[in-house]
């Protein structure tokens, strides 16, 4: 199995920043809009989740439209199962918002405890991977959850928490770069951040004016977005700009062109006879 993730580059937050706002949109416009309600939409997307999911781990390598398309399904489902917990059952943003960030402490946890990293570029193998969503989706619930904490505490509007976390993400990007911050702890927190900027983005192109918003519509807002995400997956998959080129643990990394390689016997070689 070659390695299941992309380089991270700025196409990756970029997408990844597309990604969140259309969790948002789309599922503010399937649960309005449609009419399939919160379970109805929930359901729905957990099955197409799922879905993808059995063909993003039958994949023997990064394909960047099928990882792609499971970012931006689990960003929607994240977002509804916070939603759910919060509207339906009635549970406090305080609570979810701690619920979630102790779900994602155990997972990073158990991750580390089983395979001594956490660093996406050894995303070598099944158990890996599944670590690896999973933390994803919890990282996409937790980010709804704290997002929309700040909101309502803070009522800063849509344009300034959408600077308000764009901050915080350069804050960890400088951190990372100048001060020498851990490099998959500085991953991590900006990949959570990135969840509350995509929904600040989506709520102030979505929403009315009345509300704060520029009033383009969740619809006309997730298919602007999901448009410009399958213009720059498309780029990705022509280019390979993104493929991760490390060879997985055990495997020879393949000689360079016009290079011999000298193969290491298996056995020493007899030695002659005087």
């Amino acid at each position: 199995m070659l390695n299941k993730v992309p380089e991270i580059t700025l196409y990756f937050w970029v997408i990844k920043v597309l990604a969140t706002t259309v969790g948002e949109t789309a599922a503010d416009f399937l649960n309005t809009r449609l009419g399939l309600g919160l379970t109805g939409t929930s359901c729905v997307m957990a099955a197409l989740l799922i879905v993808a999911l059995v063909f993003q781990f039958r994949s023997g390598k990064y394909v960047p439209g099928l990882y792609w398309l499971v970012v931006v399904l689990i960003s929607v489902v994240g977002t509804l199962i916070t939603d759910t917990l919060v509207t339906k059952f009635g549970v406090p943003l305080q609570t979810t918002t701690i619920v979630f960030a102790a779900a994602l402490a155990a997972t990073f946890a158990a991750w580390y405890a089983s395979e001594k990293t956490l660093s996406i570029h050894s995303i070598f193998s099944t158990r890996r991977e599944g670590f690896y969503w999973m933390t994803i989706l919890f990282t996409f619930a937790l980010g709804t959850a704290a997002g929309d904490l700040v909101a309502e505490r803070l009522k800063l509007g849509y344009p300034l928490s959408a600077l308000l976390f764009a901050g915080c993400i350069a804050a960890v990007a400088v951190a990372h770069l100048g001060f020498r911050l851990n490099a998959v702890l500085a991953f991590w927190i900006a990949y959570i951040l990135t969840r509350p900027l995509g929904a600040s983005l989506g709520d102030l192109l979505s929403q009315p004016r009345g509300n704060g918003g520029l009033g383009v519509g969740t619809m006309w807002t997730s298919a602007l977005f999901l448009v410009t995400i399958l213009a720059l997956v498309t780029y990705l998959t022509i280019t390979g700009k993104d493929a991760h080129h490390a060879t997985p643990p055990g495997v020879d990394e393949p000689a360079a062109p016009g290079v011999t390689r000298t193969e290491t016997p298996l056995v020493d070689p007899p030695t002659p006879r005087l």
